[in-house]
């Protein structure tokens, strides 16, 4: 009988252990890999977030810039961490779609990784300079398609110029594409004539706009913005499902326990659900995607449609990595 007892309390403690292991995750600092430099949007995100996060996690979390390469040296290095739950990465458009076809990987943009969290995204805006003879988006479809090439469109980075690429595939216009080294660059020789259009980011030409410096047509995305609600969507401006937005997310490497991605998801849910956590974002004229999309299954599933409609487009327009 001494010997059962010993047996049974043996096992209890071992049972004990496991079930300790298993409710104390995290039980020490988690790091986040952001893949760009201190400065940029998915630093700015990150950050806002991981001040959040921690404290439902109830242990901090470091932040990693590793930049370089378009972000697939930051992404490449969340790719081979530990799936343990003790690092995650924020990725975006770029990273997670774009680069798998822009560039030769180490890895694989959907095999490699754990979807967390759809996080937030910002369409882009479609804008020309003051000179530009139309006033709404049908205007300046028509005045492209009665003057071919006659117009030069700013194209600063991979996901302007693949966006460019899917507006003149689906409005059936052609137009020269400028390269810009950043948007800044652009937003300036638009304001001053030297350029006639481009579809940016919101952030950086929203100011320009407001100003009225530089016109805006319409939002490429399915609702108005928070932060530009007089700004038809391109449904509403008679282009539907003309769409393009940089999307941002949280990734694991690939086999990370469903538990954690779970206690990772929900501490991420509760930090975009904070009023402060919102209104940050929204200065960063970010849009926070709805409760129901904040999942790992709506990440994974973005993503996916997102590499079927973009890598086509990609490789049939021969856009290479920069």
């Amino acid at each position: 009988m001494r010997e059962l007892l010993a047996a049974v309390a043996c096992r209890a403690a071992f049972a004990g252990v496991g079930d300790a292991g298993a409710q104390v995750y995290p039980a020490r600092a988690v790091t986040m890999v952001v893949p760009f430099a201190t400065g940029g949007p998915n630093d700015a995100i990150a950050r806002t977030l991981a001040a959040r996060m921690q404290i439902g996690l109830g242990q901090p979390i470091g932040i990693e810039n590793v930049d370089g390469s378009a972000g697939s040296i930051g992404t490449g290095a969340l790719a081979r961490a530990a799936p343990d739950g003790y690092t995650l990465g924020i990725g975006y458009w770029g990273t997670h779609v774009a680069n798998g076809a822009l560039y030769a990987l180490a890895y694989d943009v959907l095999r490699d990784f754990e979807p967390i969290s759809l996080l937030v995204e910002s369409p882009l805006l479609i804008v020309a300079n003051k000179a530009t003879p139309a006033n709404d988006l049908k205007g300046l479809v028509g005045w492209l398609r009665q003057n071919p090439d006659a117009s030069s469109w700013a194209v600063p980075g991979s996901g302007s110029h693949v966006a460019s690429v899917l507006f003149q595939k689906e409005t059936g216009t052609r137009f020269g594409l400028v390269p810009y080294r950043g948007a800044g660059p652009a937003i300036q020789d638009l304001a001053a004539g030297r350029i006639d259009m481009a579809m940016l980011n919101v952030g950086p030409v929203l100011p320009q706009v407001r100003a009225g410096a530089i016109k805006a047509f319409a939002v490429t995305a399915m609702r108005r913005l928070a932060a530009a609600g007089d700004i038809p969507t391109v449904d509403e401006a008679g282009f539907p499902g003309l769409y393009s937005s940089v999307w941002f997310g949280f990734w694991a490497p690939a086999h990370t326990p469903k538990e954690v991605i779970a206690r990772l998801n929900s501490a991420t849910v509760e930090a975009l659900a904070d009023p402060a956590v919102r209104a940050r974002l929204r200065d960063l004229a970010q849009e926070i995607f709805p409760p129901e999309q904040q999942t790992p299954e709506a990440l994974g599933a973005l993503q996916k449609s997102e590499i079927a409609k973009w890598w086509p487009i990609i490789k049939a327009a021969g856009i290479k990595g920069e």
